[in-house]
């Protein structure tokens, strides 16, 4: 069953404080976000008497689960929706994917700002075989030049640290290049990070002791690389490599690399999965809300840890959504409507 509620009271107010629903604020949030019935009038109201879990003005969306939408409408139409449901922040994968019309970084900037949105991040390939392609690798000046021009403040790829392979010293040669890339980010005022899928929770191939994420943290200039963790994929990874190739247990809780480390992962994917063991992942992707990740659990972990409330971005993804407004609108709803137990 949806854990997502019908109705938020933070969220209505928040969007009345961004003065777009005038007078008619709770008829048009109920509108935005479904009429409520009793039972989740209730549950919203007794939700709302703890600090809500996610921070103010920290919820972004990956801009890859709306690439249908800004293919075929634009940028301006999506960033309009997105400030209805909420959101704050918006995160790039490509700064056209498709869209309608041509636009400039300056517009594309400035577009979003019109709409209440700060560009947090973007993803962009580590390397490539060919020579002029947009990657880190091949293009480092071009990719951080268009990433200043956005205001970015993270710059990173969700490509896996896998060029040279996957054994631990391929990794390490990967690592160097990472603390290079984060050096001539942070000249710059930006943050380089690396984006999680599961397989960077496997083992190095030529020491099958070692997890290869913990070689990217290790070999990894703490103050130059930074990590954005996909909270589902993480999950994924603990379902798939939680017992070394040898059949040897090395179980392993995504949000404790968050509690060790919480600097290193200013940016996180809030990806939703319903569990589900005949899957080779172990969970079937959702929208937020409907799965049975405990984000309420995830997030109140690590916005608890004194002076780190306001320190993380917090991106809702969905990579195949049914349908790509309703996923980020219920998403929205759901994470706003999140709060402390008190």
């Amino acid at each position: 069953m949806s854990r997502i509620p019908q109705t938020d009271p933070e969220l209505t107010h928040r969007l009345t404080r961004r003065g777009m629903l005038g007078v008619a604020a709770g008829a048009t949030a109920a509108a935005l976000l479904g009429a409520a019935s009793p039972a989740t009038a209730a549950e919203s109201a007794s939700a709302g008497r703890g600090r809500p879990v996610l921070p103010p003005g920290r919820l972004g969306i990956q801009l890859y689960s709306l690439r249908d939408k800004v293919s075929t409408l634009g940028f301006a139409p999506v960033f309009a929706e997105l400030e209805k449901y909420g959101y704050d922040e918006v995160e790039f994968a490509g700064y056209t994917q498709g869209s309608a019309g041509p636009i400039t970084l300056a517009q594309l900037r400035r577009l979003a700002r019109n709409h209440g949105l700060t560009p947090i991040g973007s993803h962009v390939g580590y390397y490539s075989d060919d020579p002029n392609a947009y990657t880190f690798a091949q293009n480092l000046t071009k990719v951080l030049d268009d990433a200043q021009a956005l205001g970015l403040k993270h710059i990173g790829t969700a490509s896996g640290p896998f060029r040279y392979g996957s054994t631990v010293d391929a990794w390490k040669r990967a690592a160097e290049e990472f603390n290079t890339y984060g050096a001539a980010a942070k000249a710059r005022g930006m943050k380089f990070y690396q984006h999680n899928h599961s397989d960077e929770f496997s083992f190095a191939t030529d020491n099958p002791k070692v997890r290869l994420y913990d070689v990217v943290l290790a070999e990894t200039d703490p103050d130059l690389v930074f990590l954005e963790m996909d909270i589902f994929w993480a999950y994924a990874g603990q379902f798939r490599f939680s017992k070394r190739p040898d059949g040897s247990p090395a179980p392993f809780e995504p949000l404790d690399y968050v509690l060790r480390q919480p600097h290193r992962y200013p940016l996180f994917h809030v990806k939703d999965g319903v569990s589900d063991p005949s899957n080779q992942f172990g969970y079937r992707m959702v929208d937020v809300g409907d799965g049975d990740i405990d984000y309420q659990k995830f997030i109140s972990a690590v916005t608890r840890l004194r002076g780190e409330r306001l320190a993380h971005h917090w991106q809702t993804e969905r990579d195949q959504p049914d349908e790509s407004f309703t996923f980020a609108r219920r998403s929205s709803a759901y994470l706003h409507s999140l709060r402390e137990k008190c």
